[in-house]
């Protein structure tokens, strides 16, 4: 079985990047966090951008792209993840609510009114929400990291910014990285010997063209409903094999 070294890496990244995001606090300025995020999405497009290189099947790429989308809008996948975040916020604020729990001065949030469970539902959603999570965990899964630690790299910088913010709640948006990405990429070795290397590239060029619409979205540009394209990445290995 091959140890999902990337989502290892990932985990610690998330909690090293808390620690100094929670422990800087109102230390850290408004401006820095707009730098680091603004940084994430051109890093995010330039990722998106060497996806889309090693494919040869971009029409049938495009295609399972524009059918996930239609797929993903006529199910409202990314609606119902705004639904469930919100739900998990609620029931988090409402524990603490009635079991009268005090939250320590470290964890208090510092802008926006957020909460404790507020920085571990909206970590969560944004590292784990997303193409680099499911590509880069079936490669992780079959052996290649890099996708993997580059997303790893990514949330350790995100998780900075968002501990500022949130505090110490966004740590425990690890386990849910451990969970998922670990879940996918232990589960992946199943899926080896079937995915050919033209399917890998239609899988990780589908997930380049969403890693654009999420640079898009982080750079304030557009707020593309990228949730609703996730279909895509199932579907584009899929049209390779029927017709690549």
């Amino acid at each position: 079985m091959q140890v999902p070294v990337g989502t290892i890496v990932n985990v610690v990244t998330v909690l090293a990047g808390t620690t100094v995001g929670a422990l800087a606090g109102r230390r850290f300025p408004e401006t820095v966090r707009g730098t680091v995020l603004a940084t994430l999405g051109l890093a995010t497009a330039a990722i998106g951008v060497r996806e889309l290189l090693p494919t040869d099947e971009f029409p049938l790429v495009l295609g399972a792209v524009l059918a996930g989308a239609v797929i993903g809008e006529i199910l409202r996948i990314e609606a119902g993840l705004h639904r469930l975040g919100a739900m998990l916020q609620a029931r988090f604020s409402g524990r603490a609510a009635d079991l009268d729990i005090e939250v320590p001065e470290a964890t208090r949030p510092v802008a926006d009114g957020g909460r404790f469970g507020e920085g571990f539902v909206i970590a969560s959603l944004v590292f784990c929400v997303g193409p680099l999570t499911i590509v880069g965990s079936i490669q992780d899964g079959l052996g290649d990291a890099e996708l993997l630690l580059v997303k790893a790299a990514l949330d350790g910088f995100a998780s900075i910014a968002f501990a500022a913010v949130y505090g110490w709640g966004v740590a425990m948006s690890a386990v849910t990285v451990a969970v998922i990405q670990g879940g996918i990429a232990l589960g992946a070795g199943g899926l080896d010997g079937i995915l050919t290397v033209p399917m890998l590239d239609a899988l990780g060029a589908a997930g380049g063209v969403l890693l654009l619409g999420i640079a898009l979205r982080l750079l304030d540009l557009k707020q593309v409903r990228v949730a609703n394209m996730l279909p895509a990445v199932v579907l584009a290995p899929l049209f390779v094999w029927w017709w690549g």
